[in-house]
């Protein structure tokens, strides 16, 4: 033949192909499953006693199974994690952490979800973590700018932490297929719901507080109705801010109220200090009025009665009384005052009397009673020259 020089039939010599592919060398080839099964009862015959497997040693062999079967139902929970044994798919009970045992496997198996630590969830920012620059935090604005009540915008940033439910792991298991998402949309639609509520002046003053509890009200009521098994158990804003492009007329703003705030505490306090002022003096002009009008009125009424005394004693003695009345009324002007005794007389004289001023070498404090001798001899002669 023309190619049995070529030592490979027409394709040429070894395995390959007529274009140079054909069926390559074949490999290790496989281990003959007869031939393990017949090693291993090989084996087993040089172990069991008597060199044959006979019935005591097929009950030794299933004894061995069962007790192998039983000690796989042991199992161990980490402390952050609480166990919820499942009997043929349906949750039966929770275990704490430790070691514990269920029913060997398929009856019985056994969740371990680490429900008892505290989660946290970052909303509005991301920590990328760098081994040359360490940790940064990274602002994600579509998750942190929100529209207030009176159309404003307003950057937030905060935190949820959450755990799971003491008694509602079976829920937090089965209820829901991605936990930390699902708290994360709550909290976003949370948030952005009271804000929606909120105008933007308290959410960047003093309303924060009240915020964050509305928050997590919301929250654990969305997750209630889940059936969720979650708790929340803080939510914290981390940052509240207007938007980078507006943040300085913000400020301004917010500079001007302050300035507002402090002028409108600077004048209630002058208010409260000048008002009790004008207070007291109003009572006062009040009390002065009051009593000169009692004063007044009293001297009034002790004028009439005096005047009405009077004329009741003038009706029975009309001269009498006259006299006395203008006696008195004499003794009152003139008993304090200097005198000068004119001489009428005949026109003779000059009409001038030499007087020595007794008073000032023993000057004598004017009675208000009836008049001394000599009082009544000066008043003698005056109402003489008087009448005269």
């Amino acid at each position: 033949m023309p190619w049995s020089n070529q030592g490979g039939g027409p394709w040429g010599s070894g395995p390959r192909g007529p274009w140079g592919s054909g069926p390559q060398q074949q490999g290790p080839k496989p281990p003959d499953l007869e031939e393990i099964l017949r090693r291993g009862q090989d084996k087993l015959r040089g172990v069991l006693p008597g060199g044959n497997l006979g019935g005591k040693g097929f009950a030794l062999l299933v004894l061995a199974a069962v007790a192998l079967w039983g000690f796989s139902g042991f199992f161990r929970v980490e402390p952050d994690e609480l166990g919820v044994v499942l009997r043929f798919g349906k949750v039966v009970r929770e275990v704490q952490p430790g070691l514990n045992y269920h029913l060997p496997y398929p009856i019985e198996t056994v969740l371990t979800p680490r429900a008892l630590r505290v989660n946290k969830i970052d909303i509005g920012t991301r920590t990328i973590d760098d081994s040359r620059r360490g940790s940064s935090a990274r602002d994600v604005p579509q998750e942190s700018l929100m529209l207030t009540g009176d159309e404003n915008i307003v950057d937030v940033d905060f935190s949820v932490l959450w755990k799971v439910k003491p008694n509602g792991v079976g829920d937090f298991l089965f209820n829901i297929q991605n936990p930390e998402g699902t708290v994360k949309a709550i909290a976003e639609s949370a948030m952005r719901e009271v804000v929606g509520r909120s105008e933007i002046q308290p959410i960047l003053t003093g309303a924060r507080q009240t915020i964050e509890a509305a928050v997590q009200d919301l929250m654990q009521k969305t997750l209630d109705h889940y059936n969720a098994g979650i708790t929340i158990t803080q939510v914290q804003m981390q940052k509240v801010d207007p938007p980078q492009q507006v943040i300085d007329a913000f400020r301004d703003v917010q500079a001007a109220r302050i300035d507002y705030e402090r002028a409108q505490n600077e004048a209630q306090t002058y208010a409260n200090r000048v008002v009790p002022e004008a207070r007291g003096k109003v009572a006062q002009i009040t009390q002065s009025a009051e009593a000169y009008r009692q004063q007044t009125v009293a001297d009034a009424n002790g004028q009439t009665s005096r005047f009405l005394q009077i004329y009741e004693q003038y009706k029975k003695a009309p001269d009498v009384t006259r006299e006395r009345m203008y006696l008195e009324t004499m003794e009152r002007v003139l008993g304090s005052t200097n005198k000068v005794i004119l001489d009428a007389g005949n026109g003779q004289g000059t009409g001038v009397v030499p007087y020595l001023p007794l008073t000032g070498l023993n000057p004598v404090a004017p009675s208000t009673g009836s008049s001394s001798p000599k009082s009544g001899t000066n008043g003698g002669s005056q109402q003489g020259g008087a009448r005269q």
